[in-house]
């Protein structure tokens, strides 16, 4: 690829892309924010002015000796911080250390599992070399050959023995959708080197709408990934140890587990963690190949007849097409590199389209030597053992190379979801980068992996292996339909892409995406018609409502946007400011303390006294069951001193929180104006079993005056000495 080709590729693919940090959760104010924000500051003026007398020192660097030992035990303020900047802190890792004996526990469990947390500064070193990221973002990849194959012929093989040959022209075909579809995502990995994904791709080119479907089919694919790559590789294993056969749903979420927590421990970590498996499988699959090829040769290429299987169904072109999808699913994790283009060193492009390259040689020859070595073989699918099995069985009648190519095969296998376990994380990044997915999805862990997007993927692809009872056949189905509907979208996306910009050579780069295109659509439209009665019915039912989902939450985050943002003055209001603005000038903020007692004690009249000490308007409210109570409190207060006004309410059903709810939100709606500070004494007990011995009274205020508007929750703790 040539500088001007990567100029005009970069062109229409930066304006989406990101480099991914921790940063991203945070991202800069448009102009006409800061414009407004600059307003807001001039408004400030002559209201509540920056002070730097305050009673203790910020930055910490006038401490002259050791400060005591504090909650987070014999670590003090001043040793969890450096200074770098004027008026600027940098945490240490022990200030992340939870004050209680629990939270210390725990952290120190999750250090021992996952390893220390990384600073920000190392998310570049994080990223992965080609031979590193080659068996990471291939495995799901290379390890469909293992089942791909044989899905194909479970198909043939509804039409008798006799039409199991059809598998070496059908072989060919796919063989020539592969490299279409890898050339395709090689021109998409150079048009938008920072993130090349189907979500990205097509919203950019067809739409919001079509990047949602893509984005709804990759997220089933990817949660399908782990499902069936983790039900192959337990299959695997159960064909070489029948014993173990009853225990495949539990070793398969055992498996999900354990790669769970080898992800978390950072891209780089479990990068190395899964280079050997892979590469091992390759190996071992290319050992048999050439054994079986060599066997094959003495024999003079004769094909070993099948044994006869009655046809149960007829020989069609519904079923050939059926096969043909199903063999299919071979294809899929080709869109991981695209996806993880900004987990590559860089250059990042030029290294993932080399990666997909080799991605792409490696699964055309696997797949074409095991289908025709399955063929040379007469080998017919059986349900209690594997193909892949029955060739190295075939192949290595004694010895321990067997039991190698086995376990190599079961290995990669399970280990095939971590590709899903890179890509889903990212994807949903770019989503709630978008507004489409929570914000939390944006998030990085402390090993700079993004923690909820894998913990999302774990749970749904442990769900889906339970409620499919870890059946690879009943799972496939559902897999072809979300994959090449991702993979249509995003080639018919780069085919208006490339005649949108019209760079040097776009109509070539046109045609090899819309060849992409037409053969992933006719695998959609096969996959979908032929296998929607056999459970593809889900996937599409799921993709219009995972569509819906993404809009109601991009619904929600435009709202809290409009209702955030700092907008431009439009009418001058007091002081100059405009109306939007008032409630962020603290000269034009009008208070009212309300402060509920129940009992006149210790933790009730440190209450009283802090929001005396705010200066500020204060009431005090207490609600009473009874007329006779509700006197004997205000004699009480007079006792006090009646310093604060108090106001009584009598609630003859008892309820107590509902009244004061009721009784603010009227004389809120009295003074729309007026902002009401409530401040709730709270008592906090030591220890967890103590809890259930209190009513917990605060935290079911607190829940029901959050939807007030205009009333702030306040809390003033007092601790138990014993």
């Amino acid at each position: 690829m040539t500088g001007d080709d990567r100029a005009d590729g970069h062109e229409g693919g930066a304006e989406r892309g990101t480099v991914v940090t921790p940063s991203a959760e945070f991202p800069p104010l448009r102009p006409d924010e800061l414009g407004a924000l600059r307003r807001i500051g001039e408004a400030w003026r002559g209201g509540a002015s920056r002070t730097d007398a305050l009673p203790v020192d910020p930055t910490l660097r006038r401490h002259g000796e050791r400060p005591a030992p504090t909650r987070f035990g014999r670590l003090a303020p001043i040793a969890m911080f450096r200074v770098e900047k004027p008026d600027e802190l940098v945490a240490a890792e022990p200030a992340n250390v939870p004050g209680s004996r629990f939270g210390r526990s725990v952290t120190r469990l999750r250090r021992a599992l996952f390893g220390p947390p990384l600073s920000s500064a190392a998310v570049l070193y994080e990223r992965m070399r080609k031979t590193v990221a080659l068996p990471v973002l291939s495995s799901d990849l290379l390890s469909s050959v293992a089942y791909g194959p044989e899905a194909m012929l479970a198909v043939l093989v509804l039409a008798g023995s006799g039409a199991l040959g059809l598998s070496l022209p059908l072989a060919v075909g796919l063989a020539v959708l592969m490299v279409a579809v890898g050339a395709s995502y090689r021109q998409t990995i150079a048009a938008y080197p920072h993130g090349a994904g189907s979500y990205i791709v097509a919203g950019d080119n067809l739409g919001p709408r079509a990047g949602l479907v893509a984005a709804a089919g990759l997220i089933l694919d990817y949660v399908l990934t782990v499902a069936v790559s983790v039900a192959a590789g337990v299959q695997a294993v159960t064909s070489a140890l029948p014993a173990l056969t009853p225990l495949a749903v539990p070793l398969g979420v055992l498996v999900i587990a354990l790669l769970l927590a080898g992800n978390l421990r950072g891209v780089r970590v479990a990068g190395n963690l899964f280079v050997l498996p892979t590469y091992a499988f390759v190996v071992a699959v290319v050992a048999l190949l050439l054994a079986g090829g060599f066997q094959a040769a003495a024999r003079g290429f004769t094909p070993v007849p099948p044994d006869p299987v009655p046809a149960v169904e007829g020989l069609s072109l519904l079923l050939v097409l059926r096969a043909f999808s199903s063999g299919a699913v071979s294809m899929t994790g080709i869109e991981a590199v695209s996806n993880a283009v900004t987990a590559f060193r860089t250059p990042e492009w030029r290294n993932a389209r080399t990666t997909l390259t080799w991605m792409i040689g490696m699964l055309v020859v696997l797949f074409a030597g095991l289908t025709l070595l399955f063929h040379q073989a007469g080998l017919v699918p059986a349900s209690d053992e594997t193909m892949l099995s029955q060739l190295a069985r075939v192949t290595f009648p004694s010895g321990p190379w067997y039991g190698l190519v086995q376990a190599a095969t079961a290995t990669i296998l399970l280990l095939a979801a971590n590709t899903a376990f890179n890509g889903f994380p990212r994807l949903l990044f770019f989503m709630a980068r978008d507004g489409h997915a929570p914000r939390r999805f944006l998030h990085m862990g402390d090993r700079l992996a993004f923690s909820n997007g894998l913990l999302a993927l774990a749970v749904a692809a442990a769900v889906i292996l339970v409620a499919f009872r870890g059946h690879t056949e009943a799972l496939i189905p559902l897999y072809a339909v979300g994959v090449f509907l991702a993979f249509t979208l995003s080639q018919a996306g780069m085919v208006v892409h490339w005649r949108r910009h019209r760079g040097p050579g776009w109509r070539r780069r046109a045609t090899l995406n819309a060849v992409g295109a037409t053969l992933s659509g006719l695998v959609l439209v096969t996959a979908g018609v032929s296998k929607f009665t056999e459970g593809a019915w889900v996937v599409v039912v799921a993709v219009p409502l995972l569509v819906l989902l993404f809009r109601a939450i991009h619904r929600h985050y435009r709202i809290l946007h409009r209702s955030l943002a700092l907008r431009p003055p439009s009418d001058a209001g007091p002081s100059g400011a405009a109306a939007s603005e008032v409630q962020e000038l603290p000269q034009e903020v009008r208070h009212l303390v309300v402060v509920p007692v129940a009992r006149l004690n210790r933790a009730s009249l440190r209450g009283l006294a802090y929001a005396a000490s705010l200066s500020q308007p204060t009431l005090a409210v207490h609600i009473a069951p009874e007329e006779p109570e509700a006197d004997r409190f205000r004699e009480q207060w007079r006792a006090w001193g009646d310093h604060v006004r108090l106001e009584t309410i009598v609630s003859p059903y008892r309820a107590v929180i509902g009244p004061l709810a009721h009784y603010l939100e009227a004389l809120h709606a009295g003074r729309a104006d007026l902002v009401l500070t409530v401040v709730v004494p709270e008592v906090m007990v030591r220890r967890r079993w103590h809890r259930p011995l209190h009513s917990r009274t605060e935290k079911r205020l607190r829940a029901a005056l959050r939807p007030l508007p205009g009333v702030v929750v306040t809390s003033v703790p007092v601790h138990l000495t014993e």
